[in-house]
C-alpha cells in the first residue's frame, strides 16, 4: 500500500514518526515508515527509537549524499506501490492526514500534492523571516494551486506512484542546498506527468533563525549559478536568473551591484528584524547573484 519516506538531517523526527504510525495503525493499512539521516550529528539517539516501532526503520548514511540522492535511496528501499515524501520538520494538520491520502489513491493517481501551512503562532523576532516567507510565498490556497498546477509544489508533502520516482528520480548532481525540487518538478512537467492538488496540508514547523535563512539563501543562489554554468538549467528557468537577463538587457547590472554593495548591511538589518520586508530579500538575492556571476557567462 504505502511507503512513507522521511529524509532528515539534524532533526528529531521521532514525534512525526509516532503521529504517522498512529494514523496508519488506525487505518489498518499495509505501510512502512522509512527514516534516513543524511550523515548528521544531532538527535541520533532520539531518532534511533524509531527502530523500536513496528513497520518503522531508521538508518544513517555513511556519507552526506544531499537531499535528492537521499530521497532516491529511500525510494529504492521501499516496498509498496505508493510513496509519500514527508519533511522531517513537518507535522500533519489533523488526525485524518493519512486517511485523506489513502482516499485519493486510485489507478489514475500519478502525483498528488496536499499543500503546506505554517504555525499561526508568531515566532520570536530572530526567527521571523523564515516564518513570514513561508506564509507569504509557500502557503497557497487550493484554488491558487489548481490554477498554477506545477508551481508552489514542494516535495515534502508529495504522494506518488513509486514507479514514477524510479523513472524520474531526483537530480543527484546537486550536492549543495537548493533547486532539487524545482528540477524534479520541471522533469515531471516535461514528461507530461500531471500533478493533482488537494487540501491535506502539513504544518511546516521550521524554527530557522533569520540570519541562517539568509545564509541558506546565499548558498541556493550559488547552487543556481553552478547549475546554469553546468547547463543543467537555463537562465530563463528560474525567476531570479530571468530577472538577471532583463537587467543585463537594460544595462543595469552595474547599478544593481552598486546598490547591493552599499546597502547590504542595512538590508540584512531589516531581514533579521521583527518586520522583515520580503521584497528586500528578493533584491538581496538578485544583488548577490549579480555580484557572483560574470557577465561573460551569459
Amino acid at each position: 500500500m504505502l511507503s512513507i519516506l522521511i529524509p532528515t538531517y539534524n532533526y528529531n523526527v521521532f514525534p512525526l514518526v509516532l503521529e504517522l504510525k498512529h494514523q496508519a495503525d488506525k487505518l489498518g493499512i499495509n505501510y512502512e515508515i522509512l527514516v534516513q539521516d543524511d550523515f548528521s550529528q544531532d538527535f541520533i539517539n532520539e531518532n534511533y527509537k524509531t527502530n523500536s516501532l513496528t513497520n518503522c526503520d531508521f538508518s544513517i548514511n555513511s556519507q552526506n549524499l544531499g537531499r535528492g540522492k537521499n530521497i532516491n535511496l529511500l525510494c529504492s528501499k521501499s516496498k509498496y506501490e505508493y510513496v509519500l515524501i514527508v519533511e522531517a520538520d513537518a507535522l500533519p494538520e489533523n488526525e485524518f492526514y493519512l486517511k485523506n491520502c489513502i482516499e485519493k489513491l486510485s489507478k489514475s493517481t500519478s502525483v498528488l500534492f496536499g499543500g503546506v501551512k505554517y504555525p499561526t503562532i508568531i515566532p520570536p523576532k530572530e526567527k521571523m523571516l523564515r516564518w513570514k516567507y513561508g506564509i507569504n510565498r509557500e502557503s497557497k490556497s487550493l484554488r491558487y494551486r489548481l490554477k498554477n498546477n506545477y508551481n508552489f509544489v514542494f516535495t515534502w508533502n508529495l504522494l506518488l506512484k513509486k514507479e514514477i520516482l524510479f523513472k524520474h528520480p531526483f537530480p543527484e548532481f546537486i550536492n549543495e542546498y537548493g533547486y532539487e525540487d524545482l528540477i524534479f518538478i520541471k522533469n515531471l512537467r516535461q514528461n507530461s506527468i500531471s500533478i493533482s492538488h488537494f487540501e491535506n496540508p502539513l504544518i511546516h514547523h521550521n524554527n530557522e533563525y533569520s540570519i541562517d535563512f539568509i545564509k541558506k539563501s546565499e548558498r541556493a543562489v550559488q547552487t543556481l549559478y553552478s547549475l546554469i554554468i553546468e547547463q543543467k538549467i537555463g537562465f530563463k528557468d528560474i525567476k531570479l536568473s530571468s530577472a538577471y537577463l532583463i537587467l543585463k538587457r537594460l544595462y543595469l547590472i552595474g547599478l544593481v551591484k552598486i546598490i547591493y554593495s552599499k546597502n547590504k548591511k542595512q538590508i540584512i538589518q531589516n531581514l533579521i528584524s521583527k518586520n522583515p520586508n520580503l521584497y528586500l530579500l528578493d533584491f538581496y538575492k538578485l544583488g548577490y547573484f549579480c555580484s557572483i556571476i560574470p557577465s561573460k557567462n551569459v
